[in-house]
């Protein structure tokens, strides 16, 4: 058989030893258990709050117990060992079944709620929370909560230290649903701290009342260079001239000579003729100052006839206006 297969039937096969002691063990007070496989047999151990009416008269009940063991399950030499349950207000399986009890008994759900809830406060429980699921008052089922304290609801604490147990209460309207959950006193919780009284702490060093704020901001800041983490700068002490290096003043002197030696190396240009012309362009030269002569005095020439003709014309137009004027003051004198 497979290993997913053996772990599925373990499963099953513990659900249903836990269903049958539940039946039979009810009036007794079954508060769970825990099952274990040993070299000898398989070992179970049942907590119960009556464990006397586990074990019966003479141990009748626990052999009757242990046969049905052999026979139903096919479990080989199961040892039942009881044990008495110290505190059954903290165990979640009893408290389940004794909330059913009540409201089948006709307890009003939210007197036995807050009832149940207080007892379990009451033994020293650090949280506790009790669902009723069902037809609680009529004919429409609904959902009743009742908490108290800290109660982890996912998680791994709420796998390991919040204790669980369910009970049923079958009712004349149908069944009501109950699920207890208890965190036991002592339970330690991944968020818990503690306060130790012991602990030995550092002294502080406290500044003086002299040295106050004021003090503090009359004393000149010091200079902090913007540095890195991982820089290293060395702060120079003398003098500008002592920390020159010589090295790159006699590169820069050498660099200096090469291009003076490369300008004076190259070949001279071949010079520009800026003497005075001979020959053929002195000739020209002269036949382009008389020619420019000549154009200068045609353009005096039309500048000056033209203003004698400007003159002449406005001489014309005065004589006429005095004639025009001596023809009106003649006919003036006519009239009269």
């Amino acid at each position: 058989m497979a290993d997913e297969h053996q772990f599925i039937e373990n499963g099953l096969q513990r659900a249903q030893i836990d269903e049958f002691f539940a039946d039979e063990l009810g009036r007794a007070g079954y508060g769970g258990m825990d099952i274990a496989k040993t070299p000898m047999g398989t070992q179970i151990v049942l907590k119960a709050e009556k464990p006397g009416m586990v074990i019966g008269k003479g141990g009748k009940n626990i052999r009757k117990i242990t046969s049905t063991l052999e026979e139903r399950f096919d479990m080989d030499d199961p040892q039942i060992d009881v044990q008495e349950v110290d505190e059954p207000d903290l165990n979640a399986r009893i408290v389940a079944d004794r909330l059913a009890n009540a409201l089948e008994r006709g307890w009003y759900f939210r007197k036995a709620g807050h009832t149940t809830i207080d007892r379990i406060m009451e033994s020293g429980a650090l949280g506790a929370e009790i669902v009723l699921s069902g037809k609680v008052t009529g004919a429409r089922s609904r959902v009743e909560k009742f908490n108290r304290g800290y109660i982890k609801h996912n998680g791994e604490p709420a796998e390991n230290v919040v204790d669980e147990g369910q009970g049923v209460a079958v009712m004349k309207l149908g069944t009501i649903g109950v699920t207890v959950k208890i965190i036991p006193p002592g339970a330690e919780l991944p968020d818990d701290f503690e306060l130790r009284e012991d602990a030995e702490v550092p002294e502080v060093e406290q500044a003086s009342a002299e040295e106050g704020v004021e003090s503090l901001l009359e004393e000149e800041p010091e200079e902090v260079p913007d540095v890195g983490a991982d820089e290293d700068v060395e702060v120079p002490t003398g003098g500008p001239d002592e920390e020159i290096d010589e090295e790159i003043v006699e590169e820069v002197i050498e660099e200096s000579q090469e291009t003076a030696s490369e300008a004076t190396d190259t070949s001279p240009e071949e010079p520009v003729e800026t003497g005075t012309p001979e020959g053929e362009d002195a000739e020209d030269l002269d036949e382009l100052e008389a020619d420019v002569e000549a154009e200068a005095e045609e353009l005096v020439e039309e500048m000056e006839s033209a203003a004698d003709e400007e003159t002449e014309s406005t001489a014309e137009e005065d004589t006429e206006s005095e004639t025009t004027d001596e023809a009106d003051a003649a006919d003036e004198e006519e009239d009269e």
